[in-house]
């Protein structure tokens, strides 16, 4: 499977009452997948401060297919949905699957990057725009701009 940015298996600490992986356990997991791709891609954390941005979420949907339960192993695929060119709106879908292959969870973010010093939001620096193009994209991946 391609555009795997994260595995590992269920932990204690991600685990509900009803006994199978809780719901900000998805969006955690999500998260770091994103993080370890953008980190991939050339967005590192030492990148982001030299332009004082950072990304930041309007949106996050959870879309729940099948349990994922203790010990078992997740792998996420992370993907561009969306990406505006004009104000640097961006759209991600996250797919969390069993070891098997069983498609578990959907999770879709919009966001945006955020001027870290004025606060407000700013366009993707020119010169990060070549780490832009090597983000994978969905199948449907749309431009606007």
């Amino acid at each position: 499977m391609e555009n795997i940015f994260y595995e590992g298996q269920v932990i204690w600490a991600q685990i509900d009452a009803n006994r199978h992986m809780r719901h900000s356990a998805y969006a955690d997991i999500c998260a770091q997948a994103r993080s370890n791709m953008l980190n991939k891609m050339g967005f590192s954390l030492d990148k982001f401060a030299q332009f004082q941005i950072g990304p930041i979420l309007f949106r996050e949907e959870l879309i729940y297919a099948k349990e994922v339960h203790l010990d078992e192993y997740v792998q996420v695929k992370v993907e561009l949905t969306k990406y505006n060119k004009i104000n640097s709106r961006f759209s991600f879908i996250h797919q969390v699957y069993r070891q098997d292959g069983t498609l578990c969870c959907t999770v879709n973010v919009d966001g945006a990057w955020l001027d870290l010093k004025l606060r407000k939001l700013t366009k993707l620096p020119e010169e990060m725009e070549p780490y832009l193009a090597k983000v994978p994209r969905a199948v449907g991946y749309e431009e606007i701009g």
